[in-house]
């Protein structure tokens, strides 16, 4: 490793804890630059799913005394649901041949583009109109889950939206267990990585470290930024990610 390979993985961790800190999708930054760095679309996954794992893991800890249930249904539950999803996810991408993960990678990066962009609009239209019960936040938990283990590229953002829809809760309340429901999912995933050896430590490592200083910084600098500021920023890193990938695969 020189200094130029050391600097890029904690820069992007640093951007990435930061946005994970802010609003979510620090994923965009860090997937790219493990790429840059030529490791595979599947272990850049996996490896940025590790390096990400502290700052969710803290962000939990830290909404602990606010966690309870989520539309009649028990933490106990969620997470267990959560957590078995997440190792199916990640299972499915260790499964993953890294050319197939290549071409689906891109679909995957418009789609967390199209929810950060509309999913609170689509949720509030929604609500309006239908009525869900637990049954189907159960299996919402499971897909977010699988979603969460196999990319994981703004499911915090979805997991505000369905939670919205189908448990009417405001997105300030849903702070606690939308925290802790993506720190399982980051967990489960991160020992089927570890396990297959899908996570490049050498990279993991800065990364790790610079998210954790970025998570830390980003709290802060949030108490100062406007949430339209924070939004499309988000926004812009999340589309231009979505394009770079859409050309690499397709192009």
């Amino acid at each position: 490793m020189t200094l130029a390979t050391l600097a890029l993985p904690l820069a992007a961790g640093i951007l990435g804890g930061a946005m994970n800190a802010l609003a979510g999708g620090g994923t965009f930054a860090t997937l790219p630059a493990l790429i840059a760095l030529g490791l595979p679309a599947n272990t850049a996954n996996a490896t940025s799913n590790v390096a990400l794992l502290p700052g969710a893991a803290t962000s939990a800890w830290a909404f602990r005394e606010e966690l309870g249930p989520v539309g009649g249904v028990g933490l106990r539950l969620l997470s267990a649901i959560t957590f078995v999803g997440g190792l199916a996810g990640s299972l499915l991408l260790a499964a993953t041949p890294t050319h197939v993960f290549d071409l689906v990678i891109p679909w995957l990066l418009l789609f967390a583009l199209v929810v950060i962009a509309f999913g609170k609009r689509a949720a509030d239209a929604l609500q309006q109109r239908v009525a869900i019960g637990t049954r189907t936040l159960i299996v919402a938990q499971g897909c977010l889950g699988i979603y969460g283990g196999y990319f994981g590229g703004g499911v915090g953002l979805m997991t505000t939206a369905v939670y919205g829809l189908l448990a009417g809760v405001s997105p300030r309340a849903l702070f606690a267990p939308r925290t802790l429901m993506l720190a399982i999912a980051n967990l489960a995933a991160a020992i089927v990585f570890i396990a297959v050896g899908l996570v490049r430590w050498a990279a993991c490592l800065p990364m790790l470290a610079g998210a954790i200083v970025g998570g830390w910084a980003g709290a802060h600098l949030g108490k100062r930024l406007s949430p339209g500021l924070v939004r499309g920023w988000t926004l812009l890193v999340t589309a231009v990610t979505t394009a770079v990938f859409f050309w690499r695969a397709y192009f």
